[in-house]
């Protein structure tokens, strides 16, 4: 009976570079192949920790002959390490169809938990998180995106939102126009950086900030639920 190795699910730091467990290094280390999304960020990372690994690179500009190149791989009896270029492998990053086809071909995987920039943010929020939804990204097509948006406005749970660095404000206007700017809305922007900061007001304050104050970098969006204020905030106390 062949001996199929192992994919390892890594996630990695999102932004310091200390938020690494141990467990995460020793795999990294130990690993035959590492299966990356971009080549500077993972190299900065492995060069910190002073890891040499082959590369192989997988995100949206790859064909699926890369993903069957990686199962070959593992069916071969190699253990790979799958990382993204920040935090918990395929939260809106590549992966999911190598985990399917792994799925598929009966190829023991495993997740190696550690830093993640939706669970920062939502520990820091203050809304109620006995029940939360991860939206991702909008749509980019910009009526499909202001209809997207307008949907959110009835979702009584606390809504988790991502976006690419050099669009905060469109996605802030898209939400004022959507829900309205009297939402609560907390930004998170760099997150475990030095320079982290947790910005905190309605959907229309916050957008006004941004006008002001232009942002370029990694950030998360948290809504707060259209539900009744004491009601929320009674059954967060609970937990």
């Amino acid at each position: 009976m062949i001996a199929y190795g192992k994919l390892y699910i890594v996630s990695t730091p999102i932004g310091n570079l200390n938020d690494i467990t141990i467990r995460a290094i020793e795999i990294l280390r130990e690993c035959d192949l590492i299966v990356a999304e971009e080549a500077k960020p993972t190299r900065a990372l492995l060069r910190a920790h002073k890891i040499e690994k082959s590369l192989i690179f997988l995100n949206e500009h790859s064909t699926q002959e890369v993903e069957e190149e990686i199962v070959a791989e593992l069916e071969s009896g190699k253990n790979i390490a799958l990382i993204s270029d920040c935090g918990t492998p395929l939260l809106a990053d590549p992966g999911a169809k190598l985990v399917a086809l792994c799925r598929d071909r009966g190829i023991s995987m495993t997740a190696i938990p550690g830093a993640s920039s939706i669970l920062a943010a939502l520990v820091v929020c203050g809304f109620p998180l006995d029940k939360f939804s991860f939206v991702g990204f909008l749509p980019r097509e910009k009526s499909e995106r202001k209809q997207a948006a307008a949907s959110l406005r009835s979702r009584s749970e606390t809504l988790i939102i991502l976006e690419a660095p050099y669009r905060l404000s469109q996605l802030l206007s898209d939400l004022d126009d959507g829900i309205g700017g009297k939402r609560e809305c907390v930004v998170c922007t760099n997150l475990t950086m030095p320079n982290e900061k947790i910005h905190r007001g309605s959907i229309m304050e916050i957008k006004e900030h941004f006008i002001a104050s232009p942002f370029k970098g990694e950030f998360v969006v948290i809504l707060r639920g259209n539900g009744d204020r004491k009601l929320t905030d009674k059954l967060y106390r609970k937990h």
